[in-house]
């Protein structure tokens, strides 16, 4: 005798919208064909070396805590964490890893290189007549290591490709926009022979993805265009780092683009549009022709875009990746990017900033909220096959 099918039930329906609401969005490790590519300013600084492995170590780091559920919950396959202190044999990111693949978010490749913040020059490098200050180092930063970069990635890392560009002294770039006072650099020739441009680091990283194909990780952690003195300092380097990919990818430097399919991403800690910085830099490389901007979006960033800081913005605030309650501060704002080439294939993207009122924000908004003022950013791409 033939199984006889009923029609389902309405309670049968319900529990399945629910079991599909819950369920984490496919990715290439769970067979779906994308790569879901993210970068997340983690907000892992620490005052002092080994801090960070400490608290992550204990357990009982409430932050720590949230920013697990976050990316456990949103699962990219290659997470880019900016604003995470670095150790030469990186303990702590193993530790983290560690906790992520406890919550079932499995990375079992991890790179870094060491960061330019906390890295220290012996000069005073910003003309206040001090040396062996934070702001003396090659990036603000009170230690070496200070809040750098990591990779996490369910593919395997291409170290012997890899490429640091974070040597690279900022009066060589072309144009270079250095601080100025009567007509020279600020405070000396002898300090720009010095400086670099990066305040943490611009990386191209090759990943190998199934089928022989590859991926490059264009990856850069600008420091913040405020806090420069009356010369612009900040300001003026903010807006040349983020320059940077826009003549890298002209092949206008002396090393080359990758030549294959990669995705630019990072915190440029420039806004195209709002807050503090020379927008023109942002604007002109999301417009890049070897680019796409998939426009990331949230409605949890609408919600928050109150008070009047965020309604004189011009910018949508559903692409805002950052949320500053200061009533000094700049407002919500848009500086984490992914941006892959305009050779990919993007399937989908977002911004992981759930709305007041939402089952997911019930669920997530207080781990949101708790694990940094940033949002985590990902994007959705077709697999590369070359």
């Amino acid at each position: 005798m033939a199984a006889r099918l009923t029609a389902p039930t309405g309670l049968a329906i319900w529990l399945f919208c629910l079991l599909v609401f819950f369920l984490p969005a496919p990715s290439a490790g769970q067979g779906g064909g994308d790569l879901r590519i993210a970068t997340y300013n983690a907000d892992l600084s620490r005052r002092g070396p080994g801090l960070l492995l400490r608290d992550i170590l204990s357990g009982d780091d409430k932050q720590i805590a949230a920013l697990v559920e976050v990316i456990a919950q949103v699962d990219p396959d290659i997470l880019l964490l900016t604003k995470v202190d670095y150790d030469h044999d990186l303990v702590a990111l193993n530790a983290l890893a560690g906790e992520l693949e406890a919550r079932g978010a499995h990375y079992p490749h991890l790179f870094a290189f060491a960061p330019n913040s906390g890295m220290q020059t012996g000069r005073d490098m910003t003309g206040d007549g001090r040396r062996g200050t934070a702001d003396d180092a090659q990036g603000y930063g009170r230690f070496a290591g200070a809040g750098g970069m990591a990779l996490l990635s369910r593919f395997p890392v291409m170290p012997e490709e890899a490429r640091d560009f974070s040597g690279f002294l900022w009066r060589d770039l072309p144009d270079a926009r250095l601080p100025q006072a009567d007509g020279v650099p600020f405070p000396s020739e002898d300090v720009f022979a010095k400086q670099r441009l990066s305040s943490t680091g611009h990386w191209d990283v090759p990943l190998r993805l199934p089928a022989g194909g590859r991926l490059h990780l264009l990856a850069w952690y600008a420091g913040p265009p405020v806090f420069g003195g009356p010369h612009e300092r900040n300001l003026r380097r903010n807006h040349d780092e983020t320059r940077f990919w826009s003549l890298f990818l002209d092949d206008a430097l002396p090393m080359p683009p990758p030549d294959g399919p990669f995705v630019l991403l990072g915190d440029s800690n420039l806004d195209p549009h709002d807050g503090d910085g020379d927008h023109a830099a942002m604007r002109a490389l999301l417009a890049h022709p070897a680019l796409q901007d998939p426009q990331p979006r949230s409605h949890g960033g609408v919600e928050a875009a109150t008070g009047p800081l965020n309604t004189a913005h011009v910018g949508d605030p559903g692409l805002d990746t950052t949320h500053w309650t200061q009533e000094a501060g700049p407002g919500n704002l848009r500086v984490d990017y992914v941006l892959p080439s305009a050779d990919l294939r993007v399937h989908a993207s977002g911004v992981f900033w759930p709305a007041p009122g939402t089952q997911e924000h019930d669920r997530f908004g207080e781990a949101v909220a708790r694990a940094s003022r940033h949002r985590l950013v990902w994007a959705d791409i077709a697999v590369p096959r070359r």
